[in-house]
């Protein structure tokens, strides 16, 4: 979007110096002092974001690490739960019909998003009994107001602060690569919160626990990458259009949200209720409910990156770009060099 110009720059010719008049530089030793300490104040703050979200990240995840260290196997568990997750931002990734994003990118949003889970985590931890509180519809507005908003907030602020102002993203479709990548690394950490927990606590041994936790993890990661891949999206399309920017994120925002509550409210019902009226165990019940419910939200992602992969071939044959070299059976589809 082209800068704004007062009418008095409107109005002179180039050869005026409109300097503090209606145009600004640093100049004088005060204006760059100026813009040194900006600079600091914009970046000391995100590092002080960081900072802290690091220190907590450490502090959580001083259980994990021990158990890891009196049985080295419980690692694996940690890895096998990411595994649909990590397949599934691949596959998002691969979509992407435009260039390829800088692994410098992607790895620095999934820790990010790893050190951002824990203001989710704290924030959840401590509103949870105050909901529980109210009869009724205390969990059901506890998912909709505090778990899908907060979780899926710190996820697009895993993209935002940093990827978003790479010059690299230079695609709506970005966003949505982001997003994955972003889930992927919110699902890891709180997947591995959750076997720790559970393999701490349990009366079973460490693997029988760690075998049946691992199983409902990597079931539940691939919401979080499909959710905030939506979130992502929207975030990709605000780049784009900065004079309705605001409105955007909300709405993509609104949308991952509510998908994302809808999904922690009806999981705890729909298969409990499918166990009871069908001849099948819950186990089986809660495997395929998700699946389905994974299936029905991601369709609603898959069409909009079908879409713009659809508009992005269409557009660069009507400019009448040269076709792209005939591609072997080793080649990924569809991406510029």
């Amino acid at each position: 979007m082209a800068r704004k110009r007062d009418p008095v720059e409107q109005a002179s010719d180039e050869s005026r110096d409109l300097y503090e008049v209606s145009t600004w530089e640093p100049r004088s030793t005060l204006d760059r002092l100026s813009a040194v300490v900006y600079a600091l104040l914009n970046y000391g703050f995100h590092g002080i974001v960081v900072g802290v979200a690091l220190i907590i990240t450490l502090v959580l995840l001083v259980q994990p690490g021990v158990l890891i260290l009196e049985d080295p196997a419980l690692g694996l568990f940690f890895g096998l739960s990411v595994v649909p997750a990590a397949l599934l931002a691949g596959f998002i990734w691969y979509t992407d019909i435009t260039s390829n994003e800088p692994l410098s990118l992607l790895v620095a949003t999934f820790v990010l998003s790893i050190l951002f889970a824990t203001f989710a985590g704290v924030v959840n931890t401590y509103t949870q009994p105050y909901f529980q509180a109210i009869p009724l519809v205390g969990l059901v507005l506890y998912f909709f107001l505090i778990v899908g908003p907060v979780e899926e907030v710190v996820k697009l602020l895993a993209v935002r602060i940093f990827a978003y102002r790479s010059d690299s993203f230079d695609a709506v479709i970005d966003g949505a690569v982001y997003g994955a990548v972003a889930g992927l690394g919110f699902a890891a950490f709180e997947n591995m919160l959750y076997i720790s927990a559970e393999v701490a606590t349990a009366d079973a041994s460490p693997f029988a626990a760690a075998t049946g936790i691992t199983t409902v993890r990597a079931l539940v990661g691939p919401g979080h990458v499909i959710f905030s891949a939506i979130a992502g999206f929207y975030l990709g399309l605000a780049k784009f259009n900065p004079d309705k920017a605001g409105p955007i994120v909300v709405k993509g925002l609104l949308v991952a949200a509510v998908v994302h509550a809808m999904y922690n409210v009806t999981v705890g019902i729909i298969p409990d209720a499918i166990a009871t009226l069908y001849p099948i165990s819950f186990g089986m019940a809660f495997i395929a409910y998700v699946i389905l419910y994974d299936l029905a939200v991601g369709y609603y992602l898959y069409r909009k990156i079908a879409r713009y992969r659809r508009t992005y071939r269409e557009v660069r044959d009507d400019t009448g770009d040269p076709p792209a070299a005939e591609l072997t059976e080793f080649d990924p589809p569809n991406r510029q060099p």
